[in-house]
């Protein structure tokens, strides 16, 4: 066994998203041979990489076929989660991926699919931060079980900034967090969106392979605020499946879709599908419409991310601060990995085929 035969037969092994072989991809690193002994390293485009056992099983059969039938294949793995931002990196400087996770009105879980997406994320080895840009009504102290805890300062290069919470290894920023819960933000627009700028720029972010953003429901301030200041790589758009829903939805993809926009759509989550009764699991009730999200998807050519049924433990995780991701019940937790997985290859599709998100240069 040579070095050379063994990336020979792993050029015949494809990166199942990106389309081409994990050589030519410069993917497969610091091949190792003793005897009939073989090990190399992939890198991956993201650590919560959905396809890893896929490709190790595809790796170790080429090298068995190609090689030797003897070998005894050890395959190891990194990440080098991929990204597009070059540009403005003095805000956000260590942050690779920032998805924005909006919704065209109130009500549809916006906010548990973003605690969710971020919360599978750092379960595949993601380091990943959460913002709660939804000044009117924050979500992540009470979902996060951090009501009434307050963030700390710290001084960089004579700057103060503040420093995120960190629950579930997720870090964590909400006005919620530097305001009472029981008094009001009453802010015109102009002070909603310097305080989303001070979020970006004043809070100490880190390295991070994933910025997870709850925006406020609608199209408004606070999104194109977010879009003058940092390029944001895609957005996850999140609907129920009732007309009214869907209405509001169609919106959304709209905005983004506008020319001095531009922000390319991760997917379309399906929020509340349909209820499965514990003690009927085979039965599927389409309480507010039958697949809404998902012809809705089809209607605009997007991705559709998948469906998360109505559960009463998802809605009973989030009041009580433990989201469902980390709680007990496997049903919920697999439609959230489900739909994540499916966004993280679609990032990795989309940075390694669109270019960087510009910021909007005028006013909109």
């Amino acid at each position: 066994m040579t070095e050379e035969a063994i990336l020979k037969a792993l050029s015949n092994v494809q990166e199942p998203d990106l389309g081409k072989d994990l050589v030519t991809l410069n993917m497969v690193k610091d091949v190792q041979i003793s005897g009939n002994d073989v090990s190399f390293t992939i890198v991956l485009t993201t650590p919560a990489c959905p396809m890893k056992d896929m490709m190790r099983t595809a790796s170790e059969n080429a090298v068995k076929l190609l090689v030797n039938k003897e070998a005894n294949v050890q395959v190891n793995f990194t990440a080098n989660t991929t990204s597009t931002r070059k540009e403005n990196l003095q805000i956000l400087s260590g942050v690779k991926n920032i998805i924005a996770v909006v919704s065209g009105k109130g009500g549809v879980g916006k906010s548990t699919v973003s605690a969710n997406i971020a919360l599978a994320l750092a379960e595949g080895g993601a380091s990943v931060g959460l913002m709660d840009a939804d000044i009117y009504g924050p979500s992540v102290p009470i979902m996060f079980g951090v009501r009434g805890a307050r963030p700390l300062m710290k001084d960089i290069d004579g700057k103060g900034y503040i420093v995120p919470l960190e629950k579930y290894g997720i870090k964590l920023m909400s006005i919620g967090l530097l305001v009472d819960e029981k008094n009001a933000v009453v802010w015109r627009g102009p002070m909603a969106s310097s305080a989303i700028k001070q979020f970006v720029t004043e809070v100490d972010w880190g390295p991070l392979d994933y910025l997870i953003i709850d925006m406020p429901p609608g199209t408004g301030d606070i999104h194109l605020t977010l879009m003058q200041t940092v390029p944001v790589t895609g957005v996850v758009i999140v609907t129920t499946p009732q007309a009214v829903a869907l209405a509001d939805a169609k919106k959304g993809i709209a905005m983004f879709g506008q020319a001095q926009i531009n922000v390319p759509i991760i997917g379309l989550a399906e929020n509340m599908a349909y209820f499965t009764p514990t003690e009927l699991p085979d039965n599927k009730y389409y309480l507010f419409g039958k697949e809404g999200g998902k012809k809705l998807a089809e209607e605009y050519d997007l991705a559709f991310l998948g469906q998360i049924p109505l559960v009463q433990s998802i809605r009973e995780g989030g009041d009580e601060g433990v989201p469902a991701m980390v709680g007990t019940d496997e049903i919920s937790k697999q439609a959230f990995r489900n739909i994540t997985a499916q966004a993280v290859r679609n990032i990795a599709i989309r940075n390694a085929g669109v270019p960087a998100t510009q910021l909007i240069k005028t006013e909109v």
